[in-house]
């Protein structure tokens, strides 16, 4: 599958960010808690419905951790995120895909503000 065909699938338009998250924990609905892990992340883009982000650690799809977004435009969204991919990039190197687990619509509209902003 080629890129066309990804982001002809997608349900937003991923746009470029540039920002670290430490990842302190990671957390399953049936109450199964990973604590102290201390990861550290880099996002590579966002949308509406989620991030891009890598890391050397090995992090596990199906479950979540909190994060706070920053906007790079003094906008900043606290957020909710589902792992729902990985791939292997590199020796030391995962790429990710992440979810917002119930996004509110103004804070949605952030992404949007953020998008304008990079036109700008």
């Amino acid at each position: 599958m080629d890129n066309k065909q990804i982001n002809e699938r997608r349900r937003y338009k991923r746009l470029p960010i540039d920002l670290k998250m430490e990842v302190d924990e990671l957390f399953k609905q049936d109450n199964i808690v990973v604590k102290n892990l201390g990861v550290s992340i880099r996002v590579y883009d966002i949308s509406k419905s989620g991030i891009g982000f890598v890391s050397e650690a090995v992090l596990p799809v199906g479950y979540y951790f909190r994060g706070t977004i920053n906007l790079n435009n003094g906008d900043f969204i606290r957020v909710v995120m589902r792992i729902v991919r990985t791939q292997k990039v590199e020796k030391n190197l995962y790429a990710y895909g992440a979810e917002f687990v119930g996004l509110a619509p103004f804070l949605a509209d952030k992404v949007d503000k953020y998008e304008k902003s990079l036109m700008s």
